[in-house]
């Protein structure tokens, strides 16, 4: 990082001592008699701003004599340097194009940063050796600072930091570390090693793991599809309910491009599936009767409407998931399945992405019928009574044929 170079990048998790570096590399820049702009994508204030952690660096080192400080600035009178600090999306792109003779620009907290604002920010910084420094605590693979690790430009320095990197890591961080460590890896993945935000705390899931079951021979399954659409795959998969409480997935299917002709033949590799009900995705009716002529006489059109996507996320998080560690599709998906993420805050919001969902449509259309209305359907023929008892129910009035069964 102390060798020249136009791009340099620091990325990784919390307590690896990044900000405390280009804050060291701040004022060293000021002392040299550069001026530095320190941006985020939102400023609503100064104290939004990394100002009070240079300052803190400055006493830190003993130069308090070196620098004076205003509401708005971090000067150096004997040098001339001075830093100031900015909002990209708090200032007119006519502003931040009048920054052009800065010598440094560093950009905390990068992850937030919009392409937009990173096109504004890149070319106005051009004097002949400028440099662009950045510090980011990753969140998403598509977040437009993410170019520097995926396709780096000519001579960038990209590196990843975390606390393993710092020696001066504090004791107190090091309790939390652990005890994330311990009791929510995937947390402990995002905060402390960098992982991306969709593999922790974002995602809808955390209540499934790996594995293998034998379920009992009189287990009822369920079955769910989710059609393609263009560049989208065909997905479908099996599952059934173990002891009122555990979900159990051992089979899935998985392909794109599918044409209609091929869909039978595709949804032949789960197990029995012509012979159960099959729930499928209602938005292509024609698919349905297709199929249903050509093997699959028992498909059904899944019952979609307002709220049905939380009612079918909520039943589930309510279950012990296993997946048989064959449908490496669904384990895909159930790691990567995540709420939205406010880019300007950082907050997780009450919305699923619209990505990943694929088999995760086609689960929840598996099971919509064990929770509609609140009822339970049977998961398990216990005997001859109770068959009779449930096929008389209004949830099966779609042809479920019990004896073929």
């Amino acid at each position: 990082m102390l060798k020249p170079a136009r791009f340099k990048g620091t990325y990784g998790g919390r307590g690896s001592g990044k900000s405390w570096f280009w804050a060291g590399e701040t004022i060293d820049a000021l002392l040299s008699g550069l001026n530095v702009l320190c941006v985020r994508e939102v400023q609503n204030s100064i104290a939004d701003s990394v100002k009070a952690l240079i300052e803190g660096r400055i006493t830190e080192f003993g130069l308090d004599d070196y620098f004076e400080a205003t509401d708005k600035e971090i000067r150096c009178p004997a040098s001339g340097g001075r830093a100031i600090f900015r909002g990209m999306q708090n200032h007119t792109a006519a502003s931040i194009k009048s920054l052009e003779g800065f010598d440094r620009a560093w950009w905390e907290e990068a992850q937030t940063a919009s392409q937009y604002s990173l096109d504004l920010l890149i070319p106005t910084i051009r004097k002949n050796g400028s440099e662009l420094w950045f510090s980011w605590n990753p969140e998403s693979e598509d977040d437009p600072v993410e170019f520097l690790r995926q396709s780096p430009p000519d001579g960038a320095v990209v590196i990843q930091a975390n606390a393993a990197d710092n020696p001066w890591f504090p004791e107190s961080l090091r309790e939390d570390m652990e005890r994330d460590r311990k009791r929510d890896p995937d947390k402990y993945s995002h905060v402390w090693l960098g992982e991306y935000r969709g593999l922790s705390e974002a995602r809808v899931f955390r209540n499934w793991r790996v594995g293998e079951m034998t379920p009992p021979e009189n287990v009822v399954w369920f079955y769910g599809v989710d059609w393609g659409f263009a560049k989208d795959p065909s997905a479908g998969l099996r599952c059934c309910v173990i002891d009122r409480q555990t979900l159990y997935i051992d089979a899935e299917v998985y392909e794109v491009g599918v044409p209609n002709e091929r869909l039978p033949v595709l949804l032949n590799g789960l197990p029995n599936a012509s012979l159960w009900p099959v729930t499928a995705d209602s938005a292509r009716p024609e698919t349905i009767d297709y199929v249903k002529r050509h093997g699959f006489p028992k498909m059904r059109p899944a019952k979609k409407g307002k709220g049905s996507i939380e009612d079918g996320v909520m039943f589930l998080q309510g279950m012990d998931i296993v997946i048989h560690p064959l449908c490496v599709n669904t384990i895909n998906e159930f790691r990567n399945y995540a709420y939205k993420t406010d880019k300007k805050t950082g907050d997780i919001l009450p919305v699923i992405e619209d990505a990943n969902n694929h088999l995760m449509d086609a689960l929840r259309y598996a099971v919509e019928g064990l929770h509609r209305k609140g009822k339970m359907l049977p998961t398990v023929f216990d005997a001859p009574r109770r068959r009779d008892r449930y096929e008389r129910r209004e949830d099966l009035e779609d042809g479920f044929d019990w004896k073929v069964a």
